[in-house]
């Protein structure tokens, strides 16, 4: 299969142009707010949500092999790249930022390989009913996840998801800012309504212009810049100087303890692990560790403390002071608006502090194309990073090829995975060099260029088009972007995700699957926000389910029913021959059942005195390894010791070939291989039942009436 790019041309024509420029503007309007609202997810400054729709797109449509697939920032992959570089920085800084880019090299590394050695097959280690429950618990999060950003509260990551949520809605009780939540409100009436109407309406967009007109008409956002002398409550100067002090005091631990560790390695790599300098850096690291994990506690406690402070504004001449809103003086009269401070993860500067009274709003965007530059590369964030990379890569490949699988259905492409993986794998690698995380294929965004009218992956190159020109000329234009309503374009779009239908359905298809497919929903909502644990439990059932599947596969005693079929007679409670039993074994025969099949065959003969013949069915076999071929041995010499002779029926060209090798046809005999049941059965018939006793044989064979 060829890039999807060498074979545009065979329909490029005026009309093909214009669809796909058309399809490609369309989008874009979907794209652009979209990604902004990503990127917050993924834990990054909203237009690294630009950055990721420049590239990417333009170049998983040209390197891929779907004409209609769009590759951009994805809801769950932005997920899982904030939980898994969380540990490693703190959101939105610098060092997160670089992390991010790496993941997604580390990614785009990850599925080229996977594309280039064609090994597009291990996504199915990915199993539906994992898929399906963990999607539907991704969605959960999501949504949740942005309730924060809709009431207009702030709080800390806690330890568990579901913790965090909870702290949400307190805070939401104390404290909700009702202009914030109005317009998350209207929003959210705005989109719902636009696409009851007309799908083909670009609901987000309208939801983002009319919201931010307002936004910029009512002064929603309201900060100022004032010294900590106009806090006027000597209580809540006293917690900002000991906040001041415990947060500084985390970054110097956490200098020191990067040193400590840096001085580990080396000591290591000179003397090994176990020598005593070793011992007493990893001493002084415990410390460290401890230290700051007190310090981070107390920090956290005055952080909450000091954003649930609410303050008034008084004028006093050309300066505002601030009080709290339950200590303000019965002689002064306030400004009618209810303040707040900014309080990040870092220490408050006392003569700049930031004070809010209004709504949050996406801000300043850098203006102009990212820059061009190699992503930073720490080997040691690499390797820890790689699981969860390999995680991200499969999932997101598994999204991306079953979206352009759906597509090409209406279409009537030929898609080839692999080529896709290579696609999706050169727009992760190149995206990362220009400053992108991680991208996947979008499914409402592909729904959006195929319901436009796209007709080759020029429609992508067009949407990249668009992106480019929103960041060279519009991106003030985005300032006053309410970021509740960036929150509701999130919640809108995981609402199709949720898919309570599918784990039913998988239910009903297979008991173990619907289970599988609750269990992985269970412990994804459970390890949130480490959503890789939830996939490797998945992961871990279903690989475990079909080893014990495999290991004790069915076994089946056939007979005739009185239409002259072969079934299972256990099942039917069916008659059964004294002298011949027909064992049908629906599995490959390996080192993992081959103890089973000899015990099950053993045990079921053991119960006919007179049994002189047994018959394996062997049309599921597909596979005969050493074990399975030694056991076979072993298992004749037994059966003719106790005066039974065994054929085979249906053995598939490649298990009897093995058995041409090894000599076990000789053994068995070349007159002991049949093709069906009813040649097999007549060709012995008669011999079996010459001196018995046996008045009606359920598996007389018809030629003998």
């Amino acid at each position: 299969m060829r890039p999807a790019i060498l074979t545009w041309y065979k329909t490029f024509s005026w009309a093909s142009i214009r669809a796909d420029l058309l399809a490609g503007i369309t989008v874009a309007l979907v794209l652009i707010p979209q990604s902004m609202a990503y990127a917050q997810l993924a834990g990054l400054p909203p237009y690294y949500g630009l950055y990721a729709s420049f590239l990417p797109p333009m170049l998983a449509a040209m390197f891929g092999s779907s004409n209609q697939l769009q590759t951009g920032p994805v809801a769950v992959v932005s997920l899982m790249s904030a939980a898994s570089l969380e540990p490693l920085a703190r959101a939105g800084s610098e060092g997160f930022i670089a992390y991010a880019i790496l993941l997604a090299l580390i990614i785009g590394i990850f599925q080229l390989s996977l594309g280039l050695l064609r090994l597009g097959m291990l996504v199915n280690f990915l199993a539906h009913p994992v898929v399906l429950g963990f999607t539907n618990a991704a969605a959960i999060i999501i949504g949740t996840s942005q309730l924060s950003k809709i009431f207009g509260v702030y709080v800390d990551e806690a330890e568990h998801h579901y913790m965090t949520v909870i702290n949400v809605i307190k805070s939401a009780i104390e404290y909700i800012h009702m202009p914030t939540l109005m317009l998350a409100v209207l929003a959210f009436i705005i989109m719902a309504g636009l696409k009851r109407i007309n799908r083909k309406i670009p609901n987000v967009l309208i939801a983002v212009v009319i919201t931010t007109v307002i936004s910029w008409g009512i002064g929603f956002q309201n900060n100022k810049k004032i010294d900590i002398s106009a806090i006027m409550d000597e209580d809540t100067i006293s917690i900002i100087e000991q906040f001041n002090k415990t947060t500084s005091a985390i970054k110097e631990l956490s200098e020191k303890k990067t040193l400590e560790t840096e001085k580990l390695r080396e000591v290591e790599k000179k003397f090994g692990k176990n020598n005593a300098e070793a011992l007493d850096i990893k001493l002084s690291i415990d410390k460290i560790s401890l230290l700051m994990s007190e310090y981070k506690e107390s920090s956290s406690e005055d952080r909450r403390i000091l954003r649930s402070c609410l303050f008034v504004a008084v004028k006093d001449g050309d300066q505002l002071k601030f009080y709290i809103k339950d200590k303000l003086p019965l002689d002064l009269k306030s400004d009618g608006r209810v303040w707040r401070l900014r309080v990040a993860n870092t220490p408050i500067d006392k003569n700049t502090m930031t004070i809010m009274g209004g709504g949050s709003v996406i801000g300043e965007i850098p203006k102009g194309l990212p820059k061009f530059a190699l992503p930073k590369i720490s080997l040691a964030v690499a390797l820890e990073l790689f699981p969860t990379a390999a995680i991200i890569s499969l999932l997101g490949f598994m999204e991306a090829i079953s979206i352009a699988k759906a597509m090409a259905t209406k279409t009537g492409q030929r898609l080839d995975p692999n080529q896709e993986l290579i696609g999706q794998g050169l727009s992760n690698i190149v995206g990362s060099f220009s400053q992108c995380y991680a991208v996947s294929g979008s499914f409402s965004r592909s729904a959006v260029n195929i319901q436009s009218g796209a007709l080759t992956g020029m429609s992508s190159v067009f949407t990249s088009g668009i992106v480019a020109l929103t960041l060279l000329f519009f991106t003030p234009l985005l300032f006053h972007l309410p970021q509740s309503v960036l929150a509701v374009v999130i919640m809108m779009a995981v609402v199709g995700l949720i898919n309570i239908k599918g784990i039913m359905h998988a239910f009903h298809a297979q008991k173990y699957d619907g289970i599988i497919a609750i269990i992985s929903f269970v412990m994804t909502l459970a390890f949130a926000p480490h959503l890789d644990k939830g996939i490797m439990v998945g992961v871990g059932l279903s690989l475990g389910h079909y080893l014990y599947r495999h290991m004790k596969p069915r076994i089946a005693i056939l007979s005739k029913t009185k239409d002259n079929a072969y079934r299972d007679a256990e099942l039917l409670d069916l008659p059964r021959c004294e002298y011949m039993t027909i064992i049908r074994f629906d599995g490959s025969l390996f080192f993992a059942n081959t103890s089973y099949l000899e015990d099950q065959i053993l045990e079921r003969i053991s119960v006919k005195k007179n049994l002189k013949h047994v018959f394996i069915v062997g049309h599921g076999i597909n596979e005969l390894d050493a074990t399975g071929e030694e056991m076979l041995n072993m298992l004749i010499d037994r059966l003719r010791d106790r005066g039974i002779d065994i054929s085979f029926i249906g053995i598939k060209m490649q298990v009897y070939q093995v058995m041409q090798r090894t000599h076990l046809v000789e053994k068995i005999g070349e007159g002991n291989f049949y093709t069906n049941l009813e040649q097999a059965i007549s060709s012995v018939y008669e011999n079996l039942h010459l001196e018995g006793h046996e008045q009606n044989c359920p598996l007389r064979p018809l030629n003998s009436y």
